[in-house]
């Protein structure tokens, strides 16, 4: 089931979320959902508290199909970077919770990250690229921190003002 997706500024955003203590069928139910509200916005990653769930929850998958590439989706519960290159990159970065805003974000070109999968199991891989880009930045969703929160200031007030009149246009739109 499709999940509306929260827009930027909302207070559940700037949360830090909770530990998922035990897997439950409902979480699963939940990974599902994200999966399918992701792949439908269309994006490359979901973190929980973008719709409004606040648990240590993130979807991903940054297969590319149009060169050939199966799709890959990753389910990590209590996801954690447990180790950072030195070596930086620099993607320009989107976010469903802000639409339409691109602006470019130095962060570490490879991670390794510990997660539980959808049966329970510990699991560790190395993440570079686009991968290590995108779980980095849904990582970031779960202690309540934002692409933009790596830009200037001015930068950061012009696109949050850009949210604000976006929403304010939605919300007229459903009256």
């Amino acid at each position: 089931m499709k999940r509306p997706i929260l827009i930027h500024p909302d207070p559940r955003l700037k949360k830090v979320c909770d530990a998922v203590p035990d897997l439950s069928d409902e979480l699963r139910v939940l990974a599902d959902d994200m999966l399918e509200t992701m792949y439908d916005a269309p994006g490359i990653g979901l973190a929980a508290p973008q719709i409004g769930v606040l648990q240590r929850l993130i979807v991903l998958d940054c297969a590319k199909p149009d060169q050939g590439d199966e799709p890959r989706p990753l389910v990590m519960f209590n996801p954690q970077i447990i180790a950072s290159s030195d070596e930086r990159n620099v993607y320009e970065e989107g976010c469903l919770s802000i639409p339409e805003q691109y602006a470019e974000v130095e962060r570490p070109k490879v991670v390794d990250v510990a997660w539980m999968d959808v049966n329970g199991n510990l699991q560790t891989e190395t993440f570079d690229g686009l991968w290590a880009t995108c779980v980095q930045h849904e990582i970031d969703h779960l202690d309540g921190k934002l692409f933009i929160d790596y830009l200037k200031p001015l930068k950061r007030q012009m696109i949050t003002r850009k949210m604000v009149k976006l929403k304010k246009e939605r919300a007229r739109e459903q009256f």
